[in-house]
């Protein structure tokens, strides 16, 4: 269903930045057939992490996809990726992964998002409620757990290639425009590249040739990293889209390259059977 997408106030961070303003079309998928809500995850360290969860309502043994957000929290667009892929049978799970930080939805300043929320959320600390949900949707879901993808969105493309590399539950894996190379520090000592010829699980980069923050060189030496490995991971850079271009709610939304790349995304899961 196409149109303006209604947004919802909730415990998890409902608008996105004022900085960045919605664009006039985005699609909107309803729950007709679903089991959509909130959820609590028990995190590791005894904390409850808020989630929105999307499954089938009359499906059993449905796999798994962790979705993770970019750098404006699980905001609405966040929850309808969840529901398409639920539409499509799969149980889509995106944890709000900023808990500790801060709440992005606060502040209309990407500035200072960036500065006071995800500079300081620390990869490990990412990594561990990640598997937390994954142990949580494979308990609610009653599933065995052995059909299992990521995907995620600008920062949360970054985490993808992460999670991929820690994960060993992971069958395949789709990041859109992660950022694959930045000088490392304390709480985010490794990067995807660094880990790229070491990768075990197959990942699907979808990249825009117009990403002002990811270089194209940048993309071939991601590549070329791959290429020394045995993940046969992929990387699929669309000319003239820009950084965001499935993000609906925004300018830089491009429809034929968002729909080809889902499209992508999908045949990806199903060649490695998360389907």
């Amino acid at each position: 269903m196409e149109g303006r997408r209604t947004f919802l106030t909730t415990r998890l961070p409902a608008g996105f930045a004022l900085a960045v303003q919605p664009a006039a079309a985005a699609i909107t998928t309803d729950t007709r057939g679903l089991v959509a809500e909130e959820v609590s995850i028990p995190a590791h360290d005894g904390k409850s992490i808020p989630a929105y969860a999307a499954r089938p309502a009359r499906l059993n043994g449905y796999p798994i996809v962790l979705v993770v957000e970019e750098i404006f929290g699980v905001q609405e667009y966040m929850r309808d990726v969840c529901r398409r892929l639920a539409k499509l049978g799969y149980f889509a799970i995106a944890p709000e992964l900023f808990l500790r930080q801060g709440d992005p939805s606060k502040t209309g300043d990407v500035r200072q998002i960036l500065n006071r929320i995800v500079s300081k959320t620390p990869d490990s600390q990412v990594m561990d409620d990640l598997d937390a949900t994954l142990e949580w949707a494979i308990a609610a879901g009653k599933l065995e757990g052995t059909k299992i993808a990521i995907t995620g969105f600008s920062w949360g493309g970054r985490i993808t290639w992460l999670y991929a590399a820690h994960q060993p539950k992971v069958k395949a894996a789709a990041a859109w425009y992660g950022v694959l190379a930045r000088p490392s520090n304390p709480l985010h000592p490794v990067q995807p590249i660094d880990l790229a010829a070491s990768l075990k699980t197959p990942v699907l980069g979808l990249y825009g040739g117009q990403d002002r923050g990811i270089p194209p060189d940048t993309v071939e030496r991601m590549r070329a990293e791959l290429a020394k490995g045995t993940s046969r991971s992929e990387i699929a850079v669309y000319p003239d889209a820009p950084h965001g271009f499935h993000a609906d709610y925004r300018d830089g939304y491009r429809p034929a390259e968002a729909h080809d790349a889902w499209n992508r995304m999908l045949a990806w899961f199903k060649k490695y059977d998360v389907a």
